[in-house]
């Protein structure tokens, strides 16, 4: 595999998952516009909390596509069907308790997030809104990873292109034209999730050959025992998105704490810094699906070649992404907000973002080839030493650097997760394909 067949399969990805981020960013530069940087802080508290849900449960799309990439490289379809039917059954089942729980999940995290009594009752009309979104979004979690470990990009690409159009016209609709403020964002993005998942579900209805459908959902398919790798590997990858999510909540209510215009700056320049991540995750969803199917049909060389891949693509994309914010920082920071005080501030922490991409790249690239080999034990040690070394270098820098101190940390953090990550491919390689090997 060379490399613009590498590229063929990476950069239709890339669009597809930087549309991702663009939910939140566009929601974070609406009221960027807007006269008071509490309606940022606002959108910045209320989207922590959807981003918490969300990662939390982000195995949904990251296992379903691993899983489904490798049933392709088996040629298995009952394995094909019970990679997707298996964890709509979970996104269901986990939607019901977050309905559920939706008080206490709003009444226990604004007070800890915030203690601004205004930017609360912004983020609680935000979260009101977006919570009946949650089945939707978790949903097209699966739908949009399944498409993606099948390698339809097409299809994927659309979903999420149509989503995030969506997302905009509306937020603009509802904030410029209605009025509708913080309350108008949160119902774009509702609106967007719903109607995505719809047109979603008719692309997977039409994709599965009809003799199959009667099968998707049989007994066969939803035998708990059956349920025990899927299980084990989702497992791992919620300890390593709670580890995720702890940094950033932590990393949010840390920065809040320095003020309103320095909180709507550090939401800023994390979604900048998710559009930087989601990029790369592009690349981490083609090395997956290589992954996959170099396990799926046993093929060590394709195996060898995709790690091969995505560091070379990792190091050269990282001087891309750092060199294109160096030389626009200014036009970028006028996108999201033209508050003075907000703007002063992005200016004087904006070279911690100029260097996440060369510290994070291959931790998050790397994250695909672990998926794509449905192995996340390496993916949740390897998070779980990053978030202690942030949790302590924050303890140490933050009292002395305040929020540089915040941003160290964060550094230290993303680049703990690359190295760790490195530093387990040799072992990957070595059981994933003596196991193939012994079973042989």
């Amino acid at each position: 595999m060379n490399h613009s067949k590498y590229l063929r399969l990476a950069l239709p990805l890339i669009l597809t998952t930087i549309t991702t981020p663009l939910l939140g960013a566009v929601d974070t530069a609406v009221v960027g516009q807007l006269d008071d940087s509490s309606y940022i802080a606002g959108v910045a508290v209320g989207t922590i909390i959807f981003n918490t849900m969300y990662w939390l449960f982000g195995f949904l799309r990251v296992s379903t596509s691993g899983f489904a990439a490798q049933a392709q490289g088996m040629k298995n379809e009952e394995d094909i069907l019970r990679s997707i039917s298996r964890p709509l059954l979970l996104a269901l089942s986990i939607s019901a308790c977050l309905i559920a729980l939706q008080y206490p999940i709003k009444y226990h995290f604004l007070p800890l997030l915030t203690s601004d009594p205004y930017v609360q009752s912004l983020a609680s009309d935000y979260f009101v809104i977006r919570i009946w979104g949650v089945p939707f979004g978790l949903l097209n979690y699966v739908i949009i990873g399944w498409l993606m470990g099948l390698a339809m990009i097409k299809k994927t690409l659309f979903l999420q292109m149509y989503m995030n159009l969506t997302n905009i016209v509306l937020d603009i609709l509802f904030v410029k034209v209605f009025s509708w403020s913080v309350a108008g964002v949160a119902a774009a993005t509702l609106i967007s999730e719903v109607s995505t998942f719809l047109i979603g579900f008719l692309i997977v209805w039409k994709a599965i050959p009809a003799k199959q459908l009667q099968k998707i959902f049989q007994i066969k398919s939803i035998d708990l025992s059956s349920y025990k790798k899927m299980m084990k590997v989702n497992r791992d990858l919620f300890i390593r998105t709670l580890c995720l999510l702890i940094v950033f909540n932590v990393f949010t209510a840390t920065g809040a704490t320095y003020g309103t215009e320095i909180l709507a700056a550090n939401a800023i320049l994390i979604q900048i810094h998710y559009i930087m991540a989601y990029m790369y995750d592009g690349f981490a969803n083609a090395s997956s699906i290589l992954t996959g199917r170099a396990i799926g049909s046993k093929d060590e060389t394709l195996f060898r070649i995709t790690i091969r891949r995505s560091f070379q693509w990792a190091l050269l994309s990282s001087l891309f992404i750092s060199g294109i914010y160096y030389l626009f920082h200014d036009q970028i920071h006028l996108v999201f907000t033209t508050i003075p005080g907000v703007i002063e501030a992005l200016t004087i922490y904006q070279p911690w973002i100029l260097c996440y991409p060369l510290v994070a790249s291959f931790g998050v690239v790397l994250h695909g080839i672990f998926v794509g080999a449905t192995e996340a034990a390496p993916l949740r040690n390897a998070m779980i030493i990053a978030l202690i070394i942030f949790l302590v270098s924050l303890y140490l820098a933050a009292p002395i650097l305040s929020n540089h101190g915040l941003w160290l940390a964060f550094i230290l953090f993303s680049t703990a997760r690359s190295l760790f990550l490195i530093l387990g491919l040799p072992r990957l390689q070595k059981t994933t394909f003596s196991s193939i090997s012994i079973q042989n």
